[in-house]
């Protein structure tokens, strides 16, 4: 069985992450790894859910703060192995969200009595549909495992705070036309020249900036995929472009998804997979940092925990405009950085 030593330096334990490939929906060597780590500690009740772990102290303390972070990353893209360059880490999931990860691990391990309790959350499919949500599936089986009165997402935010977070829209619009044969064109209808025009108004589409208590949320609006043709010779009569919106978390679901199908109105529409945004928070660990939070610009899983009325924010190492990149990083200083603050707020 793959090992990680949760003695080893903060730098040292994120490139044993990032060396252990997971891409969403193969977790399961690293979340083998995780576990048989944190069993190994005495102060720590560990459970396995799926490819996910939950590890919790339980000294009595009148409160309790969940630290998550996700195991995922997306698909390789010639960054493995990683490498230690001018005191950055790089690989894959380095930024997004492995040094997070260690960080919470380096905390596990070495907060016997924390002055919170805490539960230490290690999940899987965080990178792709919402339904698969290593989180959602803890909910569903173990809702108990998640109650908490704060959250900390070790998602990359620059050792600042990230505040709230956008919701998400996928959807399919089809375009119809008619088939014909390539050498008879002219009898049909090609749905992907007909979809020039709905490119089109994407296209010249402007996305609203929507300001919550002095925090900017721009919201977004793209083509995320093009599918059409059945064969070489035949003129297609089915167009589907794949959108995605980006929404402030003040929209609801579902005035997101008016709000798509009301530019649209003359297409067929499908909703694929929707999560609603998550309104800024403030928790003790905002007043401990005393920095001005930013507005995070991406869904997180803080969403989920503002559902069940838990105050969460966003808080790791890494630049989170580096996530899913090919030169992904984090540097070491911001490692250390999230380290020391999070000992700092939950030591005696």
């Amino acid at each position: 069985m793959t090992t990680l030593d949760l003695t080893a330096d903060v730098v040292a334990l994120t490139r044993s992450l990032v060396d252990i490939p997971s891409e969403s929906g193969r977790e399961g060597v690293l979340a083998d790894a995780v576990e048989a780590s944190l069993l190994a500690l005495g102060h720590l009740t560990v459970d396995r859910i799926g490819h996910s772990v939950v590890a919790r102290t339980t000294c009595g303390r009148p409160e309790r703060v969940v630290i998550a972070g996700h195991l995922d990353t997306v698909p390789v893209n010639g960054n493995l192995p990683s490498r230690l360059v001018d005191d950055k880490v790089y690989g894959l999931g380095a930024c997004d969200m492995k040094g997070g990860v260690a960080v919470a691990l380096r905390l596990a391990a070495r907060l016997t009595r924390p002055v919170r309790d805490v539960t230490f959350v290690f999940y899987e499919c965080e990178e792709i549909v919402s339904d698969r949500n290593g989180l959602a599936r803890i909910l569903a089986e173990r809702p108990e495992l998640l109650v908490a009165d704060s959250a900390v997402l070790m998602e990359p935010s620059d050792a600042g705070i990230e505040a709230g977070c956008q919701g998400t829209l996928t959807a399919e619009i089809t375009v119809r036309g008619e088939r014909a044969h390539t050498a008879r064109s002219w009898m049909g209808v090609n749905a992907a020249h007909k979809a020039a025009a709905l490119l089109r108004r994407l296209d010249e589409h402007v996305s609203a900036e929507v300001v919550i208590g002095g925090l900017v949320y721009r919201e977004g609006l793209n083509a995320v995929a093009v599918r059409s043709g059945v064969a070489d010779n035949v003129v297609p009569d089915e167009c589907v472009v794949t959108v995605n919106h980006r929404f402030a978390p003040s929209r609801s679901a579902y005035r997101a998804e008016a709000y798509v199908r009301g530019l649209f109105p003359e297409y067929e529409l499908k909703v694929t997979d929707v999560a609603p945004g998550a309104m800024p928070a403030t928790t003790t660990l905002t007043e401990a940092l005393d920095v001005e939070p930013r507005p995070k610009l991406g869904w997180t899983d803080v969403a989920r925990f503002t559902e069940l009325g838990i105050p969460a924010l966003n808080y790791g190492p890494g630049d989170p405009t580096l996530a899913h990149t090919a030169g992904e990083f984090v540097p070491v200083a911001q490692l250390r950085a999230c380290e020391a603050t999070l000992t700092r707020w939950l030591s005696p």
